[in-house]
């Protein structure tokens, strides 16, 4: 497995990506280190139509999209 400079639960910055999401901080939910992706808590968030089903409501649901490791940076 790949070392990371980042873990679950960091404070990080996004360094690059549009106006809205360049400059954000947040926390980081999960590290992919395979893939070298991270996902960060308010950042980059989609909205997905799901059906109702058996075991969840339908509607409109934010889900994280995942960063490029390389695009975020540690903060203290």
């Amino acid at each position: 497995m790949a070392k990371t400079h980042v873990k679950v639960g960091d404070k990080v910055q996004v360094t690059v990506g549009a106006e809205g999401i360049k400059g954000t901080v947040g926390e980081v939910t999960s590290v992919n280190a395979k893939k070298e992706t991270v996902t960060v808590e308010g950042v980059k968030d989609v909205k997905k139509a799901v059906r109702p089903s058996e075991t969840q409501e339908g509607g409109l649901l934010n889900i994280p999209r995942t960063i490029h490791i390389s695009n975020v940076k540690k903060v203290n």
